[in-house]
């Protein structure tokens, strides 16, 4: 699962020229001078479109070029001293796309900032609109629901998960050989600075959330000159890229359920299921288990009821949802509201498969991975008897590393202190980024300030948290950060978090229409989170 939906410090340098930007690479050579094309990109989106070409092996600017898609809305003022220029956006993945995120932010932005910056999302290698674009499985057949359960009850059953594995290993294999060496953060990271030079910059500044936070980050230490203002928020920790990040993943989502299954049990005058953690976590693991013979629907078994519930993970905002069809089906045995959260939340479409793909080629190059499946399963063992929610489904998620035909290699060692200030925003129960990767990426950055909330919502900037927001966009309009206060484990700020939600009964069933919400984009499921 990673940090994703339902994962030489040589820096390049930019001389204007007629009106061109000229790229230096690695190496120092000159690669051909380019500017961005834009156009508009249809509909009622006022945001432009445009694409540039980078090199596959940023050490070779010569060789074979790809293409990174790029979008812009484009601040109002004037390019003067109070346009405060570029600000690149990533909504993490690895494998997802930015421009949803890009459009997302200028409408957050206060018009006053919102005229100041232009705001652009691009698509990272492999990804969407970038060519290529990764796929590596036949869909419908690789996706057929429902899936075996990725809880594995029989070394049988784990070798049809193993199996499975290995099969996307070997489509993104066979179809991409030529493509895989090259898909890292690094190498990201090096088109983000194509980009900055395409769009005739001499700094950037970012915002990125969950594994975006990652590519800034690496981006920060090949180019520290080159960042005016950075924002990270939901911090991945710099120093458990990859297979220690997922383990540590497996704890925090299944305290983040627990917490679902508790505010379950607080209400329990509208859900019926029990009014203690205790009766609401048998209720949930009896479910899951009935799923494993009498699929709901015939497409809702055990591995679908996981994604589902995965994204309460994420997100509280879907709890009154989840709460809702989960007390339908353990008292009256409806399935209509899995179905229909699977088909909203969980069913996997081309997208989808492009960003696993991506999301798989970027983890298992960026790092090494355990390539001796025994260590995985015991790990998987042992967190397992502790945190159940997502220790075999996270595990299984990741397994085709095992089979992936490039060894990891060894990882940008994230950390500089040349840096202007940079701001940390984290939730301190969030389930995907722990709270332990915001405090190690302080650590990596002397500059940076910690800003947090108690809450457990994955992506917090500009999703409704006042004190948070008023942080970040102090931040972006002047550079100016609260005081630092380091202090162990302490955030130089603490933010109120938001009241939790109320829980949705069946005459509010179609209170939200949730369009556009953070939530979703962060999770590649736009239309369907509340908002």
């Amino acid at each position: 699962m990673g940090v994703r939906r339902v994962v030489g410090a040589v820096s390049g340098v930019a001389v204007l020229c007629t009106g061109l930007v000229v790229g230096l690479g690695p190496g120092g050579a000159s690669a051909r001078p380019q500017s961005i094309a834009w156009v508009a990109c249809g509909g009622a989106s006022r945001a432009e479109c445009g694409s540039v070409r980078v090199p596959l092996d940023p050490a070779e600017p010569y060789g074979q070029q790809i293409t990174i898609a790029v979008n812009r809305i484009k601040g109002s003022a004037p390019r003067d001293g109070n346009h405060l220029g570029v600000l690149l956006v990533n909504p993490g993945g690895p494998g997802a796309s930015g421009t949803a995120l890009a459009a997302y932010v200028a409408t957050k932005l206060p018009k006053d900032l919102a005229a100041r910056y232009d705001v652009i999302g691009f698509d990272p290698r492999g990804v969407g609109a970038s060519k290529p674009a990764l796929s590596c499985v036949d869909i419908k057949r690789y996706y057929a629901a429902p899936r075996a359960d990725s809880v594995p009850q029989s070394h049988a059953e784990e070798s049809v998960l193993l199996g499975r594995a290995e099969e996307f290993a070997t489509g993104c294999a066979n179809r991409w050989s030529w493509f895989l060496p090259y898909l890292n953060t690094e190498n990201t990271a090096r088109d983000l600075d194509v980009i900055r030079q395409a769009l005739g910059e001499e700094k950037i500044s970012y915002l990125g959330y969950s594994y975006g936070t990652y590519l800034g980050a690496v981006y920060a230490t090949l180019f520290p000159q080159r960042v005016r203002r950075m924002v990270l928020d939901s911090v991945v920790d710099p120093e458990e890229v990859w297979y220690q990040a997922n383990v540590a993943q497996n704890y925090a989502f299944d305290r983040r359920h627990r917490d679902f299954l508790s505010w379950v049990a607080a209400n329990d005058s509208v859900y019926r299921i029990g009014n203690t953690l205790r009766a609401a976590e048998f209720a949930w693991y009896a479910m899951r288990q009935r799923l494993r013979s009498r699929p709901a629907g015939g497409v809702v078994g055990p591995s679908e009821l996981d994604d589902i519930f995965m994204v309460g993970g994420y997100t509280n905002l879907v709890w009154p949802q989840l709460g809702r069809l989960f007390s339908e089906y353990v008292r009256s045995g409806d399935t209509t509201g899995l179905v229909e959260a699977y088909h909203k939340h969980a069913e996997n479409d081309a997208a989808d498969e492009n960003g696993y793909a991506v999301y798989l080629g970027v983890q298992c190059r960026d790092a090494a991975w355990p390539k001796a499946w025994a260590q995985w399963h015991a790990d998987a063992a042992r967190v397992h008897a502790k945190a159940p929610f997502m220790a075999w489904p996270n595990t299984v998620y990741n397994a085709p590393c095992v089979f992936w035909p490039e060894r990891g290699v060894k990882p940008v060692k994230v950390g500089t202190k040349d840096l202007p200030p940079v701001l940390l925003v984290q939730a301190e129960r969030d389930a995907a980024t722990p709270y332990e990767g915001a405090l190690s990426m302080r650590a990596a950055f002397p500059t940076a300030r910690l800003v947090t909330e108690p809450g457990g919502n994955h992506g917090v900037a500009l999703s409704g948290n006042a004190c948070v927001d008023r942080q970040v966009l102090t931040y972006l309009r002047d550079g100016v950060l609260a005081p630092q206060r380091k202090a162990g484990r302490a955030a130089d700020l603490t933010c109120p978090t938001l009241p939790a939600p109320r829980p949705l009964t069946p005459m509010m069933a179609g209170a939200s229409s949730g369009r556009g919400s953070l939530a979703g984009i962060l999770l590649g499921d736009i239309s369907q989170i509340p908002g």
